[in-house]
């Protein structure tokens, strides 16, 4: 966590912006009728927020709180994941079906997909059947769900890339 989260006794300020465990605004109390206020409800009295002029202080449990921001800070890492998938040369028509399902179930977990296809040898000399055939892949991802493309196909020493994630409504 990059900012310290202040808690009862470590707030600084004169007055605060109490909420309630529910989320209800109680008002604008001096920092020991606040803290009076959360021994009372045996809960903690925690700063949410500096920026505000008074700082805003919610009623909380501190030990869910901060297991609440681990979960919260873990689902953001998720999000983040690049998920790589390989079509080779002479793919079929009924495996880039199979590969299609496979980076709908990538996107629709929100990760991106990179599609990849290597070529070696020969293969090389046909960059076009090689270009076609992702643009094909493509086409079949966009039947199944609405796709953004991040960049262009890209022709890279060892064959074509591109990058794709979940298009949002």
């Amino acid at each position: 966590m990059s900012e310290k989260i202040l808690v009862n006794n470590q707030i600084r300020a004169e007055r605060v912006r109490v909420i309630d465990e529910e989320g209800k605004n109680l008002g604008i109390f001096s920092l020991e009728e606040a803290l009076k206020i959360a021994k009372e409800k045996n809960l903690d009295l925690v700063q949410v927020t500096d920026k505000a002029d008074p700082p805003v202080c919610k009623l909380i449990d501190y030990g869910k709180y901060l297991y609440w921001l681990q979960k919260k800070k873990k689902g953001q890492q998720k999000e983040s994941k690049v998920k790589i998938v390989r079509l080779s040369f002479n793919i079929s028509s009924h495996d880039l079906e199979t590969k299609a399902n496979q980076v709908e179930k990538f996107l629709t977990q929100g990760n991106k997909v990179k599609i990849e296809m290597l070529l070696r040898g020969r293969e090389k000399g046909l960059e076009n059947f090689a270009k076609e055939k992702m643009l094909k892949f493509i086409e079949i991802l966009k039947g199944k769900m609405p796709i953004k493309i991040e960049g262009e196909l890209k022709k890279e020493p060892k064959g074509f890339t591109i990058i794709i994630i979940k298009e949002k409504k």
